[in-house]
């Protein structure tokens, strides 16, 4: 097993969003099957620079992969962008699943992921994983509902802008909850 290397936030960033930017500006210069095309081999690149540059692959980077290389197959051979479009889908419907197998038999599995970001007790993984499956159940639910309903130019621009901005409000909506259940560096200096 490769070491982890250390890695500027930029590099993660640009792992985890890059494949999505690709897929953005695909679209914009051809059609959903050019963008799902190049969506695929820019997941390919991302797995790729992740091993190279971290050292390792996250386990939601794989998984992801896993689901954007059979759907995105799917779509490109049946030549039917509803499969690319009910990517997010699954791929929340998955992560809160399992997220939610493991808080109630007693795994804090997204305190494994994440540990190394933020430091909690286990009270707060726990309320932080709950909210973190409403989230993602939510957010799937509102994926079938825009690709369902919405034009295939309103699902890309959703799929890009909205669920990162969602994303990003629902984190900071986080924010005091996970700050109530940090521990106090006062109680962590008078253990040294």
């Amino acid at each position: 097993m490769a070491d982890k290397k250390a890695t500027s936030p930029l590099v993660k960033l640009a792992i985890d969003f890059g494949p999505l930017i690709v897929f953005f500006a695909s679209f914009k210069l051809g059609d959903i099957y050019l963008a799902t095309g190049t969506f695929m081999v820019a997941s390919v690149i991302a797995m790729i620079a992740s091993r190279v540059l971290t050292g390792s692959i996250a386990p939601m980077l794989k998984v992801t992969f896993v689901i954007v290389m059979v759907m995105g197959g799917l779509t490109l051979y049946l030549q039917d962008e509803t499969f690319v479009k009910m990517k997010l889908t699954v791929i929340n419907g998955l992560i809160a699943a399992v997220l939610l197998f493991g808080l109630m038999t007693g795994r804090l599995y997204i305190k494994m992921v994440m540990e190394l970001a933020f430091e909690m007790d286990d009270e707060g993984w726990r309320k932080f994983t709950r909210n973190y499956v409403t989230f993602l159940v939510v957010m799937a639910v509102v994926n079938e509902l825009i690709w369902r309903t919405q034009s295939t130019d309103f699902w890309v621009n959703f799929k890009t802008f909205g669920y990162m901005g969602a994303t990003f409000i629902f984190i900071m909506a986080q924010m005091p909850m996970m700050m109530k259940y940090m521990p106090d560096e006062d109680e962590e200096g008078s253990d040294a």
